[in-house]
């Protein structure tokens, strides 16, 4: 996908904090994602790096992962695919296999994205 997020760029972080049983996780094949986010966010700035470390260290290709910039507009987030996947909050990472929703992540967590979506998609 040609459209892309700074704070998606793995190289901005260079240490990944999530152990080995995360990163088989979310490598599994027939997981794809979808990641909406803006640059100008800071819950944004500080979590997608993160992940996408750790994505990158899980052997997940950057095919099986869509970008989806969201804007400010008017004090109100507006980017493609709002609507269809009813985001409200930024980051939002939904975690898809064979096209089915299997986990989502929505602002912020007990832990990080990464490990959250790993757990999440563990019980199903």
């Amino acid at each position: 996908m040609s459209t892309t997020l700074a704070t998606m760029d793995p190289e901005t972080r260079s240490d990944v904090d999530v152990d080995a049983e995360t990163l088989d996780v979310l490598g599994a094949e027939g997981l794809t994602y979808k990641v909406w986010g803006g640059d100008w966010c800071p819950d944004c700035t500080g979590q997608l790096p993160r992940f996408a470390a750790a994505l990158e260290a899980a052997g997940v290709d950057a095919d099986r992962i869509e970008q989806y910039p969201v804007e400010k507009v008017d004090g109100r987030k507006e980017g493609p695919g709002m609507d269809e996947y009813a985001v409200e909050y930024i980051p939002t990472v939904i975690a898809f296999r064979d096209g089915e929703e299997v986990a989502r992540f929505v602002e912020s967590a007990d832990t990080d994205i990464a490990t959250y979506l790993a757990r999440e998609l563990t019980d199903v």
